[in-house]
């Protein structure tokens, strides 16, 4: 299975991320992380858009699952198969929103660590043959950012992002039915989730951490893009 993982994931990106390296303006590593996560990002739209859509979906089912729970709450079976019925008539599979992003956690996993091996000058035997090899990463991106070493601000950016991510999403879900539990722990993984994302970025090369900004900012483009399509549909 690591091989597979190597061979069909990780190699093909370390080699597009080591292309785009030798071939971006003033050999950016920085440049080549935020192109090729843009780029990833872009060609998972259709699945993203369709799991924020999903899980929008099964938000607005809240208050009738939690009717239908209340009524069954004694009749584990009739719950459950009211439940199915529920989905049924609403066409809504309870899977439609974990398969996408099932799909693309290996794909990201892989992305994240093709960023860390070209770091290091020994990855660079897994570059094909018509991949020029570099010889060494040029440590200094966009002029001021040196990739391969901590980068406070950018952990403090990469945080922001990730607030405001978060703040768009639970302003999203205030009006869809969510139950009071979900909405009070979505309230405190608005201020947690960010907090954490700095103490680790903190630690981290501002490489990697140029990939969490990239890929957080996508996340809220494609937030704004299903609200201004739910907007202009009604």
């Amino acid at each position: 299975m690591g091989t597979l993982f190597t061979e069909f994931l990780y190699r093909p990106l370390f080699n597009l991320t080591v292309f785009l390296y030798n071939v971006l303006p003033g050999n950016d590593f920085g440049l080549a992380i935020i192109v090729l996560t843009s780029l990833i990002r872009v060609l998972f739209f259709p699945l993203s858009i369709k799991t924020i859509k999903s899980q929008k979906a099964m938000s607005k089912l809240n208050p009738k699952m939690k009717e239908i729970k209340e009524k069954h709450k004694d009749n584990p079976t009739a719950q459950s198969a009211a439940i199915l019925q529920l989905y049924k008539d609403n066409k809504i599979s309870p899977l439609s929103g974990c398969l996408p992003l099932l799909i693309q956690i290996p794909i990201l996993i892989a992305l994240y660590q093709a960023f860390m091996a070209g770091f290091k000058p020994e990855n660079f035997n897994l570059l094909y043959g018509f991949i020029e090899n570099p010889g060494a990463v040029n440590g200094t991106s966009l002029g001021f950012i040196n990739i391969t070493s901590k980068m406070p601000i950018l952990a403090v950016l990469a945080g922001m992002a990730q607030f405001v991510q978060s703040w768009q999403a639970n302003n999203q879900n205030q009006n869809s039915g969510i139950n009071k539990e979900m909405a009070a722990l979505n309230k405190q993984m608005l201020y947690f989730f960010p907090i954490m994302i700095i103490i680790i970025g903190w630690n981290l090369p501002a490489g990697l951490v140029l990939y969490w900004i990239t890929t957080t900012v996508f996340s809220i483009l494609e937030q704004l893009y299903i609200k201004r399509k739910d907007t202009d549909q009604e």
